[in-house]
């Protein structure tokens, strides 16, 4: 497809990156010249320098003929401005980011009278992850597959865990659970395990299953399933606010500290129900006055992410908190996620991610059986859902009986609304969904995953 990018910043040149990497014509528009040529050199995609605003830079990048637009630049009202631009002079599908919360009752109308293909708030979907992370605090990470009817949950395997040298073969016998483990990460290596792979202490684990099994898998572990009691969250801004709305919902005690006082005033008439303190949370005595060794959670969601890091070290040296650390640069990705300090939200790539689903969604509408498609570990596992048509080389023969690919995994099979984790019996059938881990990228049609 046809796509043309508004705004080159982290969201920007993400999309860029994943976009061209499977396959689709992009070019990307900033009024920042150095970015543009940044991202056209990496990207190997094409780069117009313009406000992305006006009709003759979109007509030079081609809306004429472009499938989708989509505005992710720092300014809403630009963004909402791109789309209704794009589709006055092209037709095409619009995607616009919107942060302001003052538009958050109003995105139904706005996208409805613009036209809009969909909008994606950066800080409300990181708020979204983080509170699902909160409801299972085990997880480092959640995501749902199948219509959210499957979960997958990352899990750092620790010294005297029950699976510490079990081989996966043997798990099913012992813990009688009907669970998955899709992928492990140990060190650098990333492994789509089989039968006879053993788990060690400090592998990271990806487990497939509904969430009932998962949860049930996790109890058996002797792991905590119950969502955090109470949370202290470092920073009032936008994803703040947006979390706290959603874990006071759920019955969750919160307390939010920030220094300034205006705002802090601001947050005590939006959010009657939580605990405000005005206060700097790098004062090691206020955090411990405000109960930091009782708190459940920690959430550190400053702008600014050496103080995020650090606070979360701190939070981890003298709690047993889960912790959850947002970051917004991603150049340091690698260096971060090795100092441990729990779920690591990037609202850059919860962005990315979500927009980059739909687009998934638009290519499928055109012909192709990929109904979602998931990067995990850092983008070096895929996890891809198929929707199964008559002419499939997988249907009726037994799993065990499959040659599939190396380094290729069948997740879960969707068969009328059930979802069932694969067995070497269990057979594929025309109008299932399967869903297919792999470490081999660019998967385009269920006929690559069979040799």
């Amino acid at each position: 497809m046809k796509i043309i990018i508004v705004g080159c910043g982290n969201v920007g040149a993400t999309l860029a990156e994943q976009l061209s990497r499977e396959g689709h014509d992009i070019t990307v528009i900033d009024v920042r010249e150095q970015l543009v040529e940044n991202i056209s050199t990496s990207c190997d995609v094409l780069g117009i320098v313009g406000n992305g605003a006006s009709f003759n830079v979109q007509s030079e990048a081609g809306i004429g003929d472009a499938d989708l637009l989509v505005a992710v630049t720092g300014q809403d009202e630009l963004n909402l401005l791109c789309c209704l631009i794009a589709k006055k002079a092209g037709g095409c599908h619009t995607i616009a980011r919107v942060s302001n919360p003052v538009y958050s009752r109003e995105i139904s109308f706005i996208r409805e009278e613009l036209g809009l293909s969909m909008i994606i708030n950066p800080q409300l979907a990181a708020a979204r992850e983080m509170a699902r992370l909160l409801k299972f605090p085990s997880a480092l990470e959640v995501d749902s597959f199948a219509k959210s009817r499957v979960d997958l949950v990352i899990y750092r395997i620790e010294e005297g865990n029950p699976l510490c040298n079990i081989k996966l073969r043997d798990m099913g016998s012992r813990l009688h659970c009907d669970v998955l483990i899709a992928v492990v990460e140990r060190g650098e290596e990333v492994i789509i395990p089989d039968g006879n792979f053993e788990l060690k202490a400090k592998d990271v684990i990806s487990i497939v299953g509904t969430q009932a099994k998962t949860t049930e898998f996790f109890k058996k572990l002797g792991v905590p399933t119950a969502a955090a009691k109470n949370v202290m969250i470092i920073g009032g801004g936008r994803t703040s606010i947006y979390l706290a709305k959603q874990l006071l919902d759920l019955g969750i005690k919160v307390k939010i500290i920030d220094r300034d006082a205006n705002h802090c005033e601001e947050l005590s008439e939006m959010l009657p129900k939580a605990m405000i303190i005005c206060g700097d949370a790098t004062d090691k005595e206020l955090l411990m006055e405000e109960g930091l060794m009782e708190m459940e959670a920690f959430v550190a969601t400053t702008n600014f992410d050496e103080e995020n890091i650090m606070l979360a070290l701190f939070a981890k040296s003298c709690s047993k908190a889960k912790l959850i650390t947002k970051v917004h640069r991603i150049s340091y990705d690698e260096i971060i996620e090795n100092l441990n300090v729990g779920s690591i939200i990037y609202p850059k790539y919860i962005t990315a991610e979500s927009i980059i689903k739909y687009v998934r969604a638009m290519k499928n509408s055109l012909g192709s059986n990929i109904e979602t498609l998931y990067r995990l570990n850092d983008n070096q596992v895929e996890a891809v859902e198929f929707l199964i048509k008559e002419d499939a080389p997988v249907v009726g023969i037994p799993l065990q009986d499959l040659k599939l690919r190396p380094n290729m995994l069948i997740g879960c099979i969707t068969h009328r609304g059930q979802v069932t984790i694969p067995k070497g019996q269990s057979v594929i059938e025309v109008g299932d969904t399967v869903i297919v881990i792999t470490t081999t990228t660019g998967l385009h049609d269920i006929r690559d995953v069979v040799k």
